[in-house]
């Protein structure tokens, strides 16, 4: 990491206070890889949401989706998410359809940074096929499901507060695209602030 990327590091711990950066997107997105870089060049702990969420079950998410259905699932997750965020500051990686959830769009708002990477289909497919757990690979064609959830979700993870660019990329790199990201948010949002201070 080089020196500039440091201080915005540096500038970004100082500017997140307590809050939580939460990392939102569609499967073979990044989030945990990239969550992973970015909490350590934060300083920060890093929290996977799906882990904590099997942790809370005690069986594997495919398995509580088998047993429970999705609804259930959306249950369990929103209500791990909402404990999690309670103990900021930290970066969190959201399960794909977790941002989808209003409740939990509106937890993580209230208590954090969104920030979602974005990607384009052929990069997801190259990425989610190297894992044989995603149950999306169960289906006889994952291009179409996969191009399906990027329908349905994307205009939804557009509403996080910062869009990154997925890229292949090292996940070095990665995170420090998402660092200038965060630190040219925050401190856009902190000058906003002081100015709204200011004319009070």
């Amino acid at each position: 990491m080089d020196m500039a990327t440091k201080k915005r590091a540096a500038n970004v711990r100082n500017l997140i206070g307590d809050q939580t950066i939460a990392l939102v997107g569609l499967m073979g997105a990044g989030k945990s890889a990239i969550g992973r870089k970015l909490a350590l060049a934060l300083d920060l702990p890093f929290i996977d949401a799906d882990t904590e969420i099997e942790a809370a079950a005690k069986m594997p998410v495919a398995e509580i989706f088998e047993a429970y259905g999705e609804p259930e699932f959306r249950r369990l997750e929103a209500s791990v998410i909402k404990r999690v965020l309670e103990s900021g500051p930290q970066v969190l990686a959201t399960g794909g359809g977790a941002f989808i959830n209003e409740a939990t769009r509106d937890i993580i708002h209230q208590n954090g940074v969104s920030l979602w990477l974005s990607a384009e289909i052929d990069l997801l497919m190259t990425r989610v096929s190297k894992k044989a757990t995603r149950p999306l690979l169960k289906n006889p064609n994952p291009r179409a499901i996969m191009l399906d959830l990027i329908d349905k979700r994307y205009p939804i993870y557009a509403k996080a507060n910062i869009e990154v660019l997925s890229e292949d990329l090292t996940k070095d790199e990665m995170a420090c695209i998402v660092i200038k990201a965060l630190d040219d948010h925050l401190s856009a949002q902190s000058n906003q602030n002081g100015k709204s201070s200011r004319h009070a």
